[in-house]
């Protein structure tokens, strides 16, 4: 399902929520709003994240699917939780509402596992190397291309975080290392910095080589976001725009494609082996 408009993050993650038990619990809209007595459409906003979530509306329509109170618990808590401040503001008028959405989702995160095929992780870029990939998507307006260079900058703040930094684990193709963007010195930057991003404790960073064998990944890139008190995401890019995928399954299959990426790619020290033997090269 593609997501329009920006809801706020967090309201969507409870969306997600509620429409999960709901379909898991097997009832209609029409149903729910039969038994509780809340309008059909007051229980689709709340589902999509566009109206804000009352943690007494949501243990309602929980216990009329039979939720455990440990779950009714778990959801109704995040209601009290003060969304931080929306940091991208001073890049609203350049970032697409999807995209809005994905990086407040990933601000909410605490790991985040990536699968590049094709170019170095947004995450892991540096600025030079963001900077040059600018002018070739036709997703950025060309007179947008240092402020959004500058946005994709800041995203990398989670990362050094003092009080909770994301855990980024990064499988990335050996052809994305390789791919030339502009000169050669862009590239050697951007090698240098992945291997200074390696030191870090919360980043993991492992390369896939074709001979290295099969693997589950087989469509391409994504993303899997793992929440503290809801169910993990997973999210890919279109070429302008972005599906997020939400059911329970869908999302456990993703999740074996990054275990299946992780047994098959090269192990961090060796990945850092190859990205060093690159740079004598």
């Amino acid at each position: 399902m593609g997501v329009r408009n920006d809801p706020s993050p967090l309201r969507w993650l409870i969306g997600v929520e509620l429409a999960r038990y709901r379909n898991a619990y097997g009832v209609s809209l029409a149903f729910v709003s039969s038994q509780t007595g809340m309008s059909k459409a007051k229980i689709g906003h709340m589902e999509t994240g566009r109206q804000q979530q009352d943690p007494e509306d949501i243990a309602r329509l929980l216990k009329s699917y039979g939720t455990d109170q440990h779950d009714i618990d778990r959801l109704t808590s995040l209601t009290g939780r003060a969304e931080e401040t929306t940091w991208w503001g001073p890049w609203a008028q350049v970032v697409p509402d999807w995209l809005k959405t994905f990086v407040g989702l990933e601000n909410l995160a605490v790991c985040e596992f990536v699968f590049e095929p094709i170019i170095v992780p947004g995450l892991l870029q540096t600025e030079e190397y963001a900077r040059a990939t600018m002018t070739r998507t036709p997703r950025v307006r060309q007179d947008h291309g240092e402020r959004f260079t500058g946005f994709r900058m800041a995203r990398h703040r989670r990362l050094t975080d003092d009080t909770s930094p994301l855990q980024l684990h990064a499988v990335v193709s050996e052809a994305a290392l390789r791919l030339r963007v502009d000169g050669p010195e862009i590239q050697q930057a951007q090698l240098e910095y992945l291997l200074r991003m390696t030191e870090q404790p919360n980043v993991t960073l492992q390369i896939v080589r074709p001979e290295d064998g099969l693997h589950m990944a087989l469509t391409g890139q994504f993303i899997v976001l793992d929440f503290e008190q809801v169910r993990s995401i997973a999210y890919s890019e279109l070429h302008d725009g972005a599906v997020y995928i939400q059911d329970e399954e869908q999302v456990d299959s993703y999740t074996m494609a990054a275990e299946s990426l992780q047994r098959v790619a090269l192990g961090p020290d060796q990945s850092r082996d190859l990205i060093e033997d690159m740079l004598k090269a």
